[in-house]
């Protein structure tokens, strides 16, 4: 890959995840104090992710695989993306906000598939290759959240109360116009599929993967995938409302220090496959889902602040030891002629229907819990996430029982 390439593909990842860090980060916060949402509404808010998942593989199977460029889609979804972020940054309540961030969360999603593809189509070894392009993406995410922070201070205090959070939507809107634009001068990533060859609904979001589920250990490894989304959803939509109202100061910035553990408990994946195999792997991860919450549950913005720090950093752990073990496992179990369909269906599982469940709960939860003047009972509010974390932890370590080696643990042995 020339110097030139690297370059475009770099920014191209850099440019996608810092608008994703902009305003995602931030948006429970913003609901709450700008549009005065209730648990119910940020949940539903939250969800359009979940739908935006859901309905991706259609966008990018049935357009972007058959008949334009995976760039120029880039460039066009960006590009009304970075339009409807300005009519969320203009939205002054929840029922007005909706339909535009569902909007842009079906156009935004199907972009995650297409920034790999035009990355992919421009290596020879992407095993070697990808993570180097990928990590600028992290990079891109992190610094959105330092900008937040250290930067414009929106995120203060006196930030919030001046409600200074809604131009996180203006930042992810420029930028998204810039790499809408930018995408045209990316390298030419042609469709896969002719426009004449049928092509199965069922493929697009790996039905035929269902085969898989007749293993019983892929069928309990699949369950918990869903079910551990649940308190994952527990995150993205409480986090940085829980951090700013406990006190905890430059909370977007902090939040960056997930992603940073995120790229790092990266690398040590391929050595805990090595030397604990796949079922301890996960059960680590999971494991680290309830022990955050617990953090959460009990740290405070004063002098138990550092077990909120704490929290934050097992993100690295959370996230990696479960969903990326999750779908090494995936590969080495669907075989050559199920591995795309295995890894849809994975991501429908999850980022679909576990967070679509988990946002629901998130928000009813939230308002269980929250008082008439307002106070949220944080400590609640975390445990039933942590609870729900140490159940799927038990049944999985009581349940799970595969004996094979992954192909990862193979190679590494």
């Amino acid at each position: 890959m020339n110097s030139t390439t690297r370059f475009k593909l770099s920014t191209m990842m850099f440019l996608e995840f810092f608008i994703w860090g902009s305003w995602f980060v931030t948006l429970g916060t913003f609901l709450g104090n700008n549009l005065k949402a209730t648990g119910g509404e940020t949940g539903a808010v939250f969800s359009t992710q979940s739908w935006g998942a859901i309905i991706a593989p259609f966008i990018v199977g049935l357009i972007a695989d058959r008949y334009f460029n995976a760039e120029r889609i880039l460039g066009v979804l960006h590009i009304v993306g970075a339009i409807l972020m300005y009519q969320m940054y203009n939205a002054t309540d929840v029922s007005v906000f909706y339909p535009y961030v569902l909007g842009y969360m079906i156009l935004f999603m199907p972009t995650l598939a297409l920034v790999n593809s035009v990355s992919f189509n421009q290596m020879k070894d992407p095993e070697k290759e990808f993570a180097n392009i990928r990590v600028f993406g992290t990079i891109g995410w992190i610094l959105a959240g330092l900008a937040i922070s250290f930067v414009f201070h929106w995120d203060s205090a006196e930030g919030v109360t001046q409600g200074l959070l809604k131009n996180t939507f203006l930042l992810a809107g420029i930028a998204s116009a810039v790499l809408g634009l930018f995408s045209f001068t990316l390298p030419k990533t042609p469709p896969k599929v002719s426009s004449s060859e049928k092509i199965k609904i069922g493929d697009l979001i790996g039905l035929d993967a269902l085969k898989l589920l007749k293993d019983k250990n892929f069928a309990i490894f699949f369950i918990s995938s869903i079910l551990i989304c649940i308190p994952l959803a527990f995150y993205y939509q409480n986090a940085h409302p829980f951090l700013t109202n406990v006190g905890v100061e430059n909370p977007t910035g902090k939040m960056a220090i997930g992603q940073i553990s995120e790229a790092l408990f990266l690398l040590f994946i391929p050595v805990f496959f090595a030397r604990f195999g796949f079922k301890k792997t996960i059960l680590v991860g999971m494991l680290a889902w309830a022990i955050r919450y617990a953090l959460f549950a009990y740290g405070n913005g004063a002098e138990l602040s550092w077990m909120l720090i704490i929290g934050i950093a097992l993100h690295g752990v959370c996230y990696d030891f479960f969903f990326v073990s999750g779908q090494i496992y995936t590969n080495s179990k669907a075989g050559e002629r199920y591995k795309s369909s295995a890894q849809g269906l994975i991501t429908l599982a999850t980022y679909g229907v576990g967070m679509l469940i988990g946002f629901e709960v998130a928000g009813k939860i939230t308002d269980t819990y929250k008082a008439a003047d307002g106070a949220i009972d944080w400590e609640m509010v975390w445990i039933i996430p942590a609870g729900i974390a140490a159940v799927v932890f038990l049944l999985f370590a009581v349940l799970f029982n595969d004996k094979t080696k992954s192909e990862i643990e193979a190679k590494a042995l």
